[in-house]
C-alpha cells in the first residue's frame, strides 16, 4: 500500500553528492577523501601512467628503428593490370577501373607482368623495369608533379 513516507520516487536518478556541507551531511570535514596525503590536496590527481616513481613502462622498452616523416607512400600499380585502365593510363583511369584507391596520393608503376599494347601513362612514379616495358611495347611514360592531385576528385569525406 501505497503511503506518504513511501512514494513512488518521482525521478529515477540518485540525488548528487553533497560534499563539504557540514558534518550534517555525512560527507563533510574532509569530504569523503580521507585523512591527508596527495589524492586528497586540491590539483592532486595522479596521470594514469605514473608507476609510483618506479620507471615507466614507456622508459622501460628499448626504443629502436626511424620513422621518416618525409616518406612519400606510393599507390602502387603493376604493368599487368595496366590494360585494364585503356590506352590513356591516367590516376583517373585507375581509379574508375577500381585499381587505386584514392586519387590524393601519389601512383607509381611497378614492372611485374608483361603489356602486349602501346600504353599512354600518366602517373606519379615509375620503376625503370616498368618504363622498359611499358617503351618497348610502343607506349610512353610522363611523370606528373607529386602536388598535383585535381581539386575536383576530392569527395565530400576528404578522400575520393
Amino acid at each position: 500500500m501505497i503511503e506518504l513516507h513511501n512514494l513512488p520516487s518521482p525521478t529515477p536518478r540518485r540525488a548528487r553528492k553533497r560534499v563539504g556541507r557540514g558534518p550534517g551531511s555525512g560527507k563533510g570535514k574532509t569530504s569523503g577523501r580521507g585523512h591527508k596525503g596527495q589524492k586528497s590536496r586540491s590539483g592532486g590527481s595522479i596521470p594514469a601512467w605514473f608507476e609510483g616513481g618506479q620507471m615507466p613502462l614507456q622508459r622501460r622498452i628499448p626504443k629502436r628503428g626511424f620513422k621518416n616523416r618525409n616518406r612519400v607512400e606510393y599507390q602502387v600499380v603493376n604493368v599487368a593490370d595496366l590494360e585494364l585502365a585503356g590506352a590513356e593510363v591516367t590516376p583517373k583511369t585507375l581509379r574508375a577501373v577500381g585499381l587505386i584507391r584514392s586519387l590524393r596520393r601519389p601512383v607509381k608503376i611497378l614492372g611485374d607482368g608483361e603489356v602486349e599494347a602501346a600504353l599512354s601513362c600518366s602517373v606519379h612514379a615509375a620503376s625503370a623495369s616498368a618504363r622498359r616495358k611499358i617503351e618497348a611495347a610502343g607506349g610512353s611514360v610522363t611523370l606528373l608533379d607529386r602536388s598535383s592531385a585535381p581539386a575536383e576528385a576530392v569527395g565530400p569525406d576528404g578522400d575520393s
